[in-house]
């Protein structure tokens, strides 16, 4: 039974002159979860914010944070970022040698755990961990910069991963390049929460946002809703 489409605003797009307004406002607009892209400037060329950033905003909102480590090691800092208060601590396949283990970590934690996949890293590199993951996040741009554009060489990899998947209880998340455009191929795929950074802070009010979500949204449910007439069509 496919999963309800859940969108996860990045809040790497966000104006850090006022995040916590920004993070109110979408909470408002209709996020589902929040997005939290963190960057060492060394697995990832880019730096962006930490577990004390994570810390101050978590009172701002109920919704689930979605925290996304592009750091290498990443064992050293599960603790920080669980007490800091992720939900779901995703960790890349790239970044260390031993990724059952920081699935067992995350876990021991009390967190729901995920592993991301580069452009270039095939889908067996999850094979032997599919029971210790809560999601799968399929990075359809290379990590390290927002606003980048979609690769559509990544939709084949996500139809694979739907199929492994079956019927475990594991979320099948895309980050990079999803606009409304783009959304609709995602889903169509087997995505069921979709990362979106620019693509939702376009504008400046909290209805300027609601937009932004609702559009991914319906075009997401209408990409579903095509693959599943065409599925049905074609047996």
């Amino acid at each position: 039974m496919p999963q309800d489409i859940l969108i996860s605003p990045s809040i790497l797009a966000a104006d850090f002159a006022r995040l916590g307004e920004e993070i109110a406002a979408i909470d408002a607009a209709g996020a589902d979860w929040i997005h939290c892209d963190v960057m060492d400037g060394h697995f990832v060329p880019n730096v962006s914010f930490g577990a004390d950033v994570i810390r101050a905003i978590r009172p701002l909102t109920a919704k689930t944070f979605d925290v996304h480590l592009m750091i290498a090691p990443v064992d050293l800092y599960l603790e920080a970022f669980a007490k800091a208060g992720a939900d779901i601590i995703t960790v890349h396949a790239e970044a260390g040698p031993h990724l059952d283990r920081s699935l067992q970590a995350i876990r021991a934690l009390g967190k729901k755990a995920g592993v991301s996949l580069c452009p270039a890293t095939p889908e067996g590199a999850i094979q032997y961990v599919l029971d210790r993951i809560d999601l799968v996040l399929v990075m359809t741009v290379n990590p390290g910069f927002g606003g980048q554009s979609f690769l559509g060489s990544q939709l084949e990899k996500i139809r694979r991963i739907q199929s492994m998947i079956g019927g475990r209880p594991i979320r099948l998340q895309v980050d990079g390049g999803i606009t409304h455009d783009t959304a609709a191929a995602a889903a169509a795929a087997g995505a069921d929460v979709l990362v979106a950074g620019s693509a939702v802070f376009r504008g400046k009010s909290r209805s300027d946002y609601a937009g932004n979500i609702a559009a991914i949204r319906t075009a997401a449910q209408d990409g579903r809703a095509g693959d599943i007439l065409r599925a049905s069509a074609a047996g």
